[in-house]
């Protein structure tokens, strides 16, 4: 990708891709959803970029990569199984594969980025989130059931959650829980999605918030923008403002702010609480809070993930974004770094409600085991307050 000298990022651009039917399925939904595209770069190049103005008079610049989606039969799969193909030039070549294949961004903040299934037989759009597929991985199949197709069908926009595991192209998750949020919508709602897009993808929102912003814009006509996220935050504006001001690192502190602001409320009202401080450093832990008993404790505060284990157990993921350059236990945290997760439930529950655990209680991961397990299931050895944690029998982590 290559940036001029105002900033503005230019992507990797792929010549005769055949996708004239695609990108014309995804134009076709930019008038249907009450659009009209100004130009267009056509069928025969990819990215598609499509200048686009709206029913009110907005102009909005989408770059758009678009993927087949279908759902045939395929020995030894699923037969209820639909698949989207990420796929562009020669999938087969291992050398092509291994290129650098970037999604490219607006550093501005001016054009939407979209990575899109055309699932023309179903009259569907998948939107997958860009910052999860970035770089792209071609040659891949992302999977999914017929039931949330059904879904959309019924419902004209549907959300779930894929499970993003390791495989043999990639050692780690695609996103840091593990999970990654899908969209499934009828083309008739394509600008609302854009305009989701847009939200979720300036304030960077990690998988859970992702999940919960895409449910809450699933009513069309839901508003966008700042006016959208005071609502699904349960925030005003200018608190929004202040979290992204605070912190030094914007996407860090957005991704994690909202939970952290509702946290620092709750720490504050809390009767056993005599002083919380906000961390100061890059890094755990989130807050300082001093109890009534004159204890101190380090409380780091996490997204529990809106998708459950099998048996209802909610689980948070407990790992840092990244890891250090050829230092993969470096991702795990160590439990010295602070006393105390404070995991934000509103993800499983819709609640801001938190529960605790002390770190030297959490479970260890199976290959470091001086180090803490990246995901965590949230049983019943958690407690509903802060005091409750730090006074709980030693030795009470899960099994």
């Amino acid at each position: 990708m290559e940036i001029d000298d105002s900033g503005r990022s230019y992507q990797r651009a792929y010549s005769r891709v055949q996708r004239r039917r695609h990108h014309a399925f995804i134009a076709d939904a930019v008038e249907r959803s009450g659009g009209r595209v100004l130009a267009s770069t056509g069928g025969a190049t990819a990215p598609l970029f499509l200048g686009i103005e709206t029913a009110d008079g907005e102009r909005i610049g989408a770059c758009a990569y678009v993927f087949l989606v279908n759902h045939r039969k395929i020995r030894n799969r699923p037969a209820d199984e639909h698949r989207m193909q990420i796929r562009y030039g020669d999938v087969n070549s291992r050398s092509w594969r291994r290129q650098a294949h970037p999604v490219g961004f607006d550093p501005l903040g001016v054009d939407v980025t979209l990575v899109l299934g055309a699932h023309t037989d179903a009259n569907l759009i998948i939107g997958l989130d860009p910052l999860a597929y970035d770089p792209l991985p071609l040659g891949i199949s992302v999977e999914f059931k017929e039931a949330y197709i059904k879904q959309a069908l019924a419902q004209g926009w549907h959300v779930w959650e894929r499970d993003n595991i390791t495989g043999l192209r990639r050692s780690t998750p695609r996103s840091a829980l593990g999970v990654e949020t899908v969209i499934a919508f009828d083309p008739d709602r394509l600008l609302d999605y854009v305009r989701f897009e847009r939200d979720a993808q300036s304030l960077q929102l990690d998988p859970p918030l992702r999940f919960t912003a895409a449910e809450a814009a699933a009513k069309p006509g839901s508003p966008s923008g700042l006016h959208a996220l005071e609502q699904e935050f349960s925030l005003p504006a200018a608190d929004i403002l202040d979290i992204i001001r605070e912190r030094p690192r914007l996407g860090m502190a957005v991704r994690g702010g909202v939970a952290e602001r509702h946290l620092h409320e709750v720490l504050e009202r809390d009767r056993d609480v005599d002083e919380v401080e906000l961390g100061q450093v890059e890094g755990p832990p989130d807050f300082i809070v001093r109890l009534t008993t004159g204890e101190e404790e380090t409380v780091e505060c996490k997204n529990a993930s809106p998708k459950t284990y099998a048996d209802g157990t909610p689980k948070v993921e407990t790992q840092k974004t990244r890891a250090s350059k050829g230092d993969p236990k470096s991702r795990l945290y160590d439990p010295s770094q602070f006393d105390v997760v404070a995991a934000c439930m509103y993800g499983p529950l819709r609640r801001w409600e938190f529960r605790y655990k002390r770190s030297v209680d959490l479970t260890r991961d199976n290959t470091y085991p001086d180090r803490i397990a990246p995901i965590q299931r949230i049983g019943d050895g958690w407690s509903t307050s802060l005091r409750d944690a730090v006074t709980a029998p030693p030795g009470n982590a899960e099994q």
